[in-house]
């Protein structure tokens, strides 16, 4: 992908319905999380901070590309990015959001917050968790430095059906999913 040395792995159900949109929720590690993302065999839409709208060129595509900003730390900022996802949703265009908010420091799983899994579960939408695997050994965060020989993974695991999600509290169907994908991680 960007260095010789790195191998990808993308591994995904077998019938994962490419046609359909998803949530899609995944740990973030590194910068590399972008990159390696778009090797996903799905169309979707970026959630990002909106800081990075701002930046010439890369900003610009992101415009273009319609992706979905986020002004963090405001409720009314969470509102309008939950309500840009819901017409892109709409639009049958799967979203991209990392729930934890920010990279790991350290790579531990922080805390899932809880506004994608209650828009999955209003919008009636399956959530696609996914498992980034080995991004931070190559490019931790805070480093420019990139990292030699790395191993990455893209590990989508099974959607959670919008009937599993009926009736449920978003902040434990968040910690579930959490809990699916540190399993993934940990066990690679």
């Amino acid at each position: 992908l960007l260095m010789p040395m790195w191998s990808i792995r993308v591994e995904y159900p077998s019938d994962l319905d490419r046609k359909r949109p998803y949530v899609i929720v995944s740990n973030h590690q590194s910068m590399l999380d972008i990159a390696v993302g778009y090797l996903l065999p799905l169309s979707f839409k970026w959630v990002a901070k909106a800081e990075l709208f701002r930046i010439p060129v890369i900003g610009w595509n992101m415009s273009l590309n319609r992706y979905i900003a986020i002004k963090r730390g405001t409720h009314e900022g969470i509102r309008m990015m939950l309500s840009e996802c819901a017409k892109t949703l709409n639009d049958g265009s799967s979203v991209f959001i990392f729930p934890e908010g920010t990279r790991s420091e350290d790579g531990t799983i922080r805390s899932f917050r809880k506004g994608a899994f209650a828009l999955a579960q209003k919008k009636q939408i399956p959530i696609l968790p996914v498992a980034l695997i080995g991004t931070a050994d190559a490019l931790p965060k805070g480093s420019l430095s990139f990292h030699g020989r790395q191993l990455m993974r893209v590990k989508v695991l099974d959607p959670i059906t919008p009937e599993a999600m009926a009736d449920r509290d978003p902040t434990a169907i968040a910690e579930e999913v959490r809990t699916l994908i540190t399993q993934a991680v940990d066990h690679n």
